[in-house]
């Protein structure tokens, strides 16, 4: 079991949003705008198809640690959102969890992760903040988790993950609450 969750840490703690903005001759993404290592940060830099690559790279690593998993898949999926969110390579300093943790939600309950990304695509194109698009997403996963009849493990993971985005988006709410958060950029797109 403690095996499973080292794995799902390490999978999860490579940076990609850093790595291909490195590759890309972009610098360090966490000189640019929010700081952030994640896609839409990465989006900033106006490389759509770099942010693409990062959401897609970091979803699939989430859905990596899940399925590799052994016998503890849930106790995976919660390591794998930790691991994205405080990475050891950069010093417990990481993304915001998001696609990773749709990722995470995709494997480990794959009706909840289709209504969590759904919720976020919805929320993206009616408000045009990623964080509220973000905080709506995972906010549901439980109460989907628990409509669909998910087992009490894979609930509790949800909420855990839930919680866990929440706190990574702590500033964002400040700035949503005082309207200062940004818009989403679809023209960039």
């Amino acid at each position: 079991m403690m095996r499973d969750a080292l794995v799902a840490y390490l999978i999860c703690s490579v940076p990609f949003g850093l790595l291909l903005t490195r590759f890309a001759g972009l610098g360090d993404i966490r000189d640019i705008g929010s700081g952030n290592i994640g896609a839409t940060n990465v989006l900033r830099t106006g490389r759509k198809g770099l942010a693409a690559l990062t959401l897609a790279l970091d979803g699939l690593k989430g859905v990596a640690a899940v399925l590799i998993a052994g016998r503890a898949p849930v106790i995976s999926a919660m390591f794998a959102v930790v691991g994205h969110m405080f990475p050891i390579w950069l010093r417990f300093r990481g993304g915001k969890g998001v696609a990773t943790g749709l990722g995470v939600l995709l494997a480990l309950a794959f009706p909840v992760g289709m209504l969590a990304c759904a919720t976020w695509i919805g929320m993206a194109l009616w408000k045009r903040y990623s964080s509220a698009a973000a905080l709506s997403a995972f906010g549901v996963s439980p109460l989907v988790a628990m409509i669909f009849g998910e087992p009490w493990s894979t609930t509790a993971c949800t909420t855990v993950i839930a919680a866990l985005v929440v706190y990574k988006h702590r500033c964002n709410i400040k700035r949503l609450c005082c309207g200062e958060e940004p818009h989403i950029n679809f023209g960039a797109l």
